[in-house]
C-alpha cells in the first residue's frame, strides 16, 4: 500500500497550477447519459473518481476517448442500463447515472451508494424527488429499481440542501414533459457548472446558483461541448497550506469567486491575498492567528474545507472554535492530528483547538479525501518526518498531490 512521506518545516514558495474540479466533473460526464450526441469535456481531472466513471459510462455502452486533460463521451449506444454495487461501493456520485438514465429510456437499476465514511448521506432525496415526477420505485437487493414512461414535471421542495439531489434532478428535469421547480436547492458553484454544460447541450434551466431552479424539459438533448471549472477545494488546500507553514504561492487556472468564504478566513488569520482573472497569490508575513470556522451549505463556508483550516489553527496563535453542520462524523482527523502533537478538544459537532508552536512528524493515517489532505498541511508544518498512510483517499480528489507540492519546494514523496 502507497503513503507519503513529508519533512516539515520548509515554507512552500511558487506557482502551481489548479486542476478541473472533481466535484463539477463527475455530473458532468453523467449528463452525457442525456443525449446520443458527443459531450466534449475540457480541463478534466486525472483522478480515480473520474477513471471510476469512466469505467461505469463504458460499462453502459457509452463511448469513451481521451486525450491531455479532455474527455469525449458518446452516447448513442447505451445498452446497459445498471449502476453495479463493485462500482458504487467505491464512489457515491455513481448514483448520479440514476436520473439521466430514467429521463431518457425510462428505466435505471443502481447500487445503493458507499463511498466516504465521514457520515450518512442518504439517497431519500432523489428517490421522492423522482417518485414526484411519476417514476415507479422500488427498492431491492441493495438496488433502486426506477421506471417511467417519461417524466413529469413537478414541484419539489428539498428537507435538507443536497448537492447530488439537485444535481440528479435538474438532469431528469431536462428531458421531462413540463416544467419541474427545484425548491431549497443547492446553490453550489458545481451546481452551475453542471446547468451552464447541460445548457450547452439544448436544456432550459434558470435560477441555478440560486435556492430555486426552474427546468422546462424539452425532447432532446444534443452533443456539446464545456469545459470543467476549476478545482476551488483543491485551490482552498494548496492556500491553506502555503498559510500554515509561512509561504508565499501563486495559483494559477482558478477564480477568487469559487472561494470567497475561504479567502475571508485566510486573510483573518493574516494572510495578504491578491486575486486577479485566473490567479490568486498568498503572502503570510508573521505566524497565522486562530479563525473560528462554521461550516454550511454554499454560500457560507464549505465543510470539504474544515479538515484543512483545523490543521492550520493547530499552528495557529490562540484559539479556535470549529463547527462542523454538514456531515456527523467529519472530526476523524482530529486523533491523527493529536498525534502530531496538536491540542483539539470534541464536543459533539464542535472542535475546540489551541494554537501549539510546532507539530512533531509522526505515522498517521488518512481516513477520508478531505481528512488526508489535512494531514498533509500537518505534515507540511511539523518538525521531522511525517508518514501518512492509506492516501488512496487523497488520490481519488487530489491530482498529483506531491509532484505540485515538490514544485512549490515540499519535501514530499511517494513510497510504498
Amino acid at each position: 500500500m502507497q503513503k507519503l512521506s513529508i519533512t516539515g518545516g520548509s515554507p512552500l514558495r511558487g506557482e502551481v497550477r489548479i486542476s478541473g474540479a472533481k466535484n463539477a466533473a463527475l455530473p458532468i460526464m453523467c449528463a452525457a447519459l442525456l443525449s446520443d450526441g458527443d459531450l466534449r469535456l475540457s480541463n478534466m481531472p486525472d483522478l480515480h473518481d473520474i477513471a471510476t466513471m469512466r469505467k461505469l459510462l463504458a460499462q453502459m455502452g457509452v463511448t469513451v476517448a481521451s486525450g491531455e486533460g479532455e474527455l469525449t463521451l458518446g452516447g448513442a449506444n447505451v445498452n446497459k442500463l445498471e449502476a453495479p454495487y463493485d462500482m458504487v461501493k467505491t464512489m457515491r456520485a455513481s448514483v448520479l447515472v440514476l436520473g439521466p438514465l430514467v429521463a431518457r429510456f425510462g428505466e435505471a437499476r443502481v447500487s445503493l451508494p458507499g463511498g466516504c465514511a465521514i457520515g450518512s448521506r442518504p439517497v431519500d432525496l432523489h428517490i421522492k424527488g423522482l417518485q414526484a415526477m411519476g417514476a415507479e420505485i422500488h427498492i431491492e437487493h441493495g438496488y433502486i429499481h426506477a421506471r417511467a414512461k417519461r417524466l413529469q414535471g413537478a414541484r419539489i421542495f428539498f428537507d435538507i440542501v443536497s448537492v447530488t439531489g439537485t444535481e440528479n434532478l435538474m438532469m431528469a428535469a431536462a428531458l421531462a414533459d413540463g416544467v419541474t421547480v427545484l425548491e431549497n436547492a443547492a446553490r453550489e458553484p458545481e451546481v452551475v457548472d453542471l446547468a451552464d454544460c447541460l445548457r450547452a447541450m439544448g436544456a432550459d434551466i434558470s435560477g441555478d446558483g440560486t435556492e430555486t431552479v426552474t427546468i422546462r424539459g424539452v425532447e432532446k438533448l444534443h452533443g456539446a461541448s464545456h469545459r470543467i471549472m476549476p478545482d476551488r477545494i483543491e485551490s482552498g488546500t494548496f492556500l491553506v497550506a502555503a498559510a500554515a507553514t509561512g509561504g508565499a504561492i501563486t495559483l494559477t487556472g482558478t477564480r477568487a469567486d469559487l472561494l470567497e468564504t475561504v479567502l475571508e478566513k485566510l486573510t483573518e488569520a493574516g494572510a495578504v491575498i491578491t486575486a486577479e482573472a485566473d490567479r490568486i497569490h498568498l503572502e503570510m508575513r508573521a505566524r497565522p492567528k486562530s479563525v473560528n470556522v462554521r461550516t454550511a451549505p454554499h454560500p457560507a463556508f464549505p465543510t470539504d474545507m474544515q479538515a484543512q483550516f483545523m490543521a492550520l489553527n493547530a499552528v495557529a496563535d490562540g484559539t479556535a472554535m470549529v463547527v462542523e453542520t454538514i456531515f456527523e462524523n467529519r472530526f476523524m482527523h482530529v486523533q491523527e492530528l493529536r498525534r502530531l502533537g496538536a491540542q483539539i478538544d470534541v464536543e459533539g459537532n464542535t472542535c475546540v483547538v489551541r494554537g501549539v508552536e510546532r507539530l512533531e512528524g509522526a505515522t498517521v493515517m488518512a481516513t477520508d479525501l478531505r481528512a488526508s489532505a489535512c494531514l498533509v498541511i500537518a505534515g507540511l508544518v511539523a518538525q521531522g518526518e511525517t508518514v501518512i498512510d492509506r492516501i488512496y483517499h487523497l488520490d481519488r480528489g487530489y491530482e498529483h498531490i506531491e509532484h505540485k507540492l515538490s514544485q512549490l519546494g515540499a519535501k514530499i514523496q511517494r513510497i510504498s
